[in-house]
């Protein structure tokens, strides 16, 4: 929980004047795209990039999860600007929240105005497929350390920020959109989102399905959650690596997971790309 405000507010600027600097005589990106499981090989895709590792950036914690490599990439794709975070944080490996969102908040002192999240997830309703792509439309975060606690930084957004447009709809559309002209299958749903580092037990994947949700994750809330705060506008997409606890009666996997984004890969990337075409205010 951030106590010291002054401090928080002086380490994001930090970070944010570090990456300004090194993006000297370039155009500065008003999107950024966190690369879930599977969608590491977009990070190839940006033209003339440019790499910066999480640790030479000040105040930026270092991935730890598998498959997140840990560098911020600045580069054109599909003929914009953008920032591509190539790993992401997880409550799971010990960091508070105001970590796990604190890119997040240095993407806003940027001028960022669009996140893209990504993520792998669990299949909750039983009609979902591997390896399917969800949009996410809403969330349900009850069990979530609440990204918001402690004093309010008032020039980052309101105390008490409304949250039934957490997911843009227009941003949801053009994602849906893109999908469907690529004859990706995609569908709609609302994320859980769950704590980790272990699995949900089949009792929890049965109550959550009951309150409404379509998949589980261990990412994504807190980001989109800090974005809205902001006023950045946020769209969101799983793909459904596996089905979740107690669905399959297979024990659940780390290498089940990353072998499926792999299977998924290609068509994230490709729908990403479109996505990201599509914006017009990108630059």
């Amino acid at each position: 929980m951030i106590t010291d405000t002054a401090e928080f507010v002086k380490r994001v600027d930090g970070a944010a004047d570090y990456i300004r600097n090194a993006l000297s005589g370039r155009v500065f990106p008003s999107v950024c795209i966190v690369l879930g499981s599977g969608l590491g090989p977009l990070s190839s895709m940006a033209e003339e990039p440019l790499e910066i590792p999480y640790k030479d950036i000040p105040g930026f914690p270092v991935s730890t999860a598998p498959g997140h490599k840990g560098s911020l990439i600045i580069g054109n794709l599909s003929g914009k600007s953008v920032f591509m975070m190539n790993g992401r944080f997880h409550y799971y490996e010990g960091y508070p929240m105001e970590t796990v969102t604190f890119y997040v908040r240095v993407m806003g002192r940027l001028g960022v105005k669009a996140l893209l999240l990504t993520n792998a997830a669990g299949g909750v309703n039983l009609d979902m497929k591997v390896p399917e792509l969800v949009a996410i439309t809403d969330h349900i975060s009850f069990n979530a350390e609440p990204v918001l606690r402690g004093p309010n930084i008032a020039e980052f957004g309101t105390r008490f920020p409304d949250q039934c447009h957490v997911y843009d709809s227009e941003l949801t559309d053009t994602l849906v959109n893109c999908a469907r002209d690529l004859q990706i299958r995609i569908s709609r749903g609302v994320y859980a989102y769950s704590k980790g580092p272990q699995y949900e037990t089949p009792a929890e994947i049965r109550a959550l399905r009951i309150m409404g949700a379509d998949c589980v994750g261990m990412s994504t809330v807190p980001e989109a959650v800090a974005a809205s705060h902001m006023g950045i506008k946020v769209a969101a997409m799983s793909c459904i690596t596996n089905m979740a606890a107690g669905i399959t009666g297979n024990p659940l996997s780390e290498q089940e997971v990353l072998d499926n984004a792999a299977l998924a890969s290609k068509n994230s990337c490709a729908l990403v790309k479109e996505f990201v075409k599509r914006l017009e205010f990108a630059d």
